[in-house]
């Protein structure tokens, strides 16, 4: 099970930070202040003592290579036979939990990425405490100070608001401590705002501390402030907002159901909205891309090392610290081949659906579904593109990370020859074993330099990456005013760096749509992102509740694999899918509205 890391996390970062006060600012190392037991006299007389309460804000932000339950397992990118809440989900059944919940075995309250209702506010509270204090005591702290760090905390209540509004919708909107000693009970309960009122909030606040202009575009490795929000990271979060609602599920004046509180879409659709999103990208691209600040990491197999941490392509990331106990990434561990050079190494967890692996390209750039590809459905990974190389593990795959002594080459096959498939990577149908149930593994995100060990990996999570900027853009321009020649050359960006040609001229809009689309899901698997584009984009009826599919390998003459290999796309086995349209949302927890009648339960719960 999941280990708590917030208490460990808030105390290294606060032994850190206070070890770095004695040893830069003497003056208040003389003081002699013990600042581990800090009055809320001494925690608002000075900017360093401040920042010790903004450093706990910054912890609370999820480390989400140690989440239990990736946001991944909730979408047609991979085949999953665990016990964890996804399973239920898949299966079609979520249920609006009796408490606040971020429980991960036998679920049944549908994806909350580790935001619970209730440790949501009580983040919320803490970026208003800060604000409000800094505020109080505003002559205690230098200028440059205050203003780049009331920018630092209202962008942290933005993301965690973005991050719940994708998952419920509209939300309290909350920018005060609340002090239920001091105020009435019609203070203390808030509704829930609509949907375009929640929007607004966030993308306002966003919008500000861009203008501001107080915060730096981007920290690079080895700056002090490195982990802390940028410019850069909120015109990349606002960018994606417009987009995310933008999109059909909430833009279209109709909602997915019954929706009188206007709480899960828009009243009434706002036009402009895909304009405005490309804008917000485009000036991202224009004031900050390009090489000015970011640019593509021209090395994608080798993103995620700790080596390259803060590339030119990392937007916002939170630090991770390896082999400290609760502050590692533990992601390794889950995922990758369950055997490597013969020895059990991994859970197993990872495992990409024939979905997904079909979206790789061929090498020459075309879909293998083109018959002029040249794709051979028996012969199905030779000259694929680069990226399916270095994202995923097939059958017959050399398999060499750094921290391995020699190359291995795994097989996912159905070999009755061996002595006890069980301790293979064999692929495991039934999900009795840890072994793939897919025919495939991940190899995209492991730390190539990280064994599988619990808090072994140092690599720093990345929430926005310049890649998603180009993404963003290339939708919300083709959305806005059809394929123009910058939505081309985002695209062909990414496609270059991934090693094939450019898309080919004269796509229609339509075309192009897809073409964005299957571009973004190789691109962006497996960073939490096709869940939302499922969502967003009302599609999630089809690739969810339809059954997702396998590649299994048999011998023509399986007693002794004299035969010929045979490769069959066949239906995933243990779950029937199913997909009812109220899983748009995540269902608020009952005791909730039991305990404050002003919040409404989402549509269909």
């Amino acid at each position: 099970m999941k280990r708590n890391i917030n208490n460990i996390l808030r105390l290294g970062i606060l032994t850190l930070f206070i070890l770095s006060i004695s040893a830069c600012d003497q003056e208040d190392f003389l003081e002699n202040i013990d600042k581990a037991n800090l009055s809320d006299a001494t925690q608002w007389a000075s900017d360093g003592n401040a920042d010790i309460f903004l450093n706990d804000v910054y912890s609370q932000l999820p480390n989400k290579w140690n989440i239990v339950e990736s946001l991944d397992y909730y979408t047609d990118d991979y085949n999953i036979s665990h016990y964890y809440t996804a399973s239920n989900w898949r299966q079609g059944v979520c249920l609006a939990p009796s408490s606040s919940t971020t429980n991960v075995w036998f679920g049944t309250q549908g994806p909350t990425e580790d935001y619970s209702w209730e440790n949501f506010f009580v983040y919320i509270r803490k970026a208003n405490t800060f604000i409000q204090k800094i505020e109080e005591n505003k002559e205690n702290f230098s200028t440059d100070w205050y203003n780049k760090r009331m920018d630092e905390a209202k962008f942290l209540r933005a993301y965690f608001y973005s991050e719940m509004f994708m998952h419920y919708g509209g939300l309290p909107i909350i920018t005060i401590p609340l002090d239920r000693n001091a105020m009435t009970e019609e203070e203390l309960l808030y509704p829930r705002e609509s949907f375009g009122a929640t929007f607004d909030f966030i993308v306002g606040e966003l919008e500000a501390i861009v203008n501001n202009g107080y915060l730096p575009v981007k920290y690079n490795a080895g700056e002090g402030e490195a982990g802390h929000a940028t410019i850069g990271a909120a015109l990349a979060l606002k960018g994606w907002m417009e987009l995310f609602a933008a999109s059909e599920l909430f833009n279209s004046g109709t909602p997915y159901l019954p929706d009188p509180e206007n709480i899960v879409h828009f009243a009434s659709p706002r036009a402009g909205l895909y304009a405005q999103a490309a804008a917000t990208n485009k000036k991202f691209i224009d004031e900050y891309g390009d090489g000015q600040y970011y640019e593509l990491f021209d090395d994608i197999a080798n993103f995620w090392r700790a080596a390259n941490e803060y590339n030119s392509e990392v937007i916002w990331d939170r630090q991770i610290v390896a082999n400290v106990s609760g502050m590692g990434a533990n992601y390794e561990r889950r995922g990758g081949p369950t055997y490597v050079l013969g020895q059990y190494m991994t859970w197993g967890n990872y495992n990409p659906t024939q979905e997904l692996v079909d979206e790789f390209k061929m090498a020459n750039g075309k879909d293998i579904n083109d018959p002029t590809s040249g794709y051979d459905p028996q012969d199905p990974y030779t000259d694929r593109e680069p990226r399916f190389y270095d994202f995923i593990v097939y059958d017959g795959a050399p398999y060499k990370l750094d921290w391995m002594p020699e190359t291995d080459i795994i097989y996912t096959r159905i070999d009755e020859t061996y002595p006890n498939p069980d301790k293979t990577n064999q692929i495991d149908l039934a999900g009795k074993t840890d072994a793939g149930d897919s025919g495939y593994y991940q190899k995209k995100k492991l730390n190539p330099d990280a064994p599988p060990a619990d808090d072994a990996s140092g690599q720093n999570f990345v929430y926005y990456r310049y890649a998603e900027v180009l993404l963003n853009y290339a939708e919300a321009q083709n959305e806005a005013v059809g394929p123009d020649a910058s939505v081309y050359s985002a695209i062909n960006k990414i496609r270059a760096r991934g090693g094939i040609p450019d898309l080919e001229p004269g796509l229609s809009q339509e075309e192009m749509r897809e073409a964005i689309r299957s571009e973004r899901r190789v691109e962006l698997c497996f960073e939490s992102k096709r869940y939302h584009d499922n969502k967003r984009w009302k599609i999630a009826e089809q690739t969810m509740g339809t059954q997702r599919h396998n590649m299994v390998i048999r011998n023509s003459v399986p007693s002794d694999n004299s035969g010929v290999w045979v490769y069959s796309v066949e239906e995933e086995v243990k779950w029937t899918a199913a997909f009812n349209l109220k899983q748009y949302m995540t269902p608020i927890p009952q005791d909730v509205i039991d305990q404050n009648p002003k919040i409404v339960q989402n549509p269909g719960y």
